[in-house]
């Protein structure tokens, strides 16, 4: 839908979700860095706790210096 009405990619914003449960070894690296599908405004990454964190009572402090 998006590149119906901005095929250029001038004015969208990509927001990538769940990374947080992403199978290991999944890397959304290149697109967060707008390397797969370029836009001018870039990406936003939305990352919650994994819930391995949240198993081993990781604070939520320690995950983010983690992230």
């Amino acid at each position: 839908m998006a590149r119906q009405l901005d095929p250029k990619g001038i004015r969208t914003v990509g927001v990538i979700t769940k990374i947080d449960i992403m199978d290991r070894g999944t890397n959304a690296k290149r697109m967060i860095m707008n390397q797969e599908v370029p836009l001018r405004m870039g990406y936003v990454g939305v990352k919650n706790r994994a819930q391995e964190d949240i198993i081993n009572a990781i604070p939520v402090a320690m995950a983010i210096a983690k992230e």
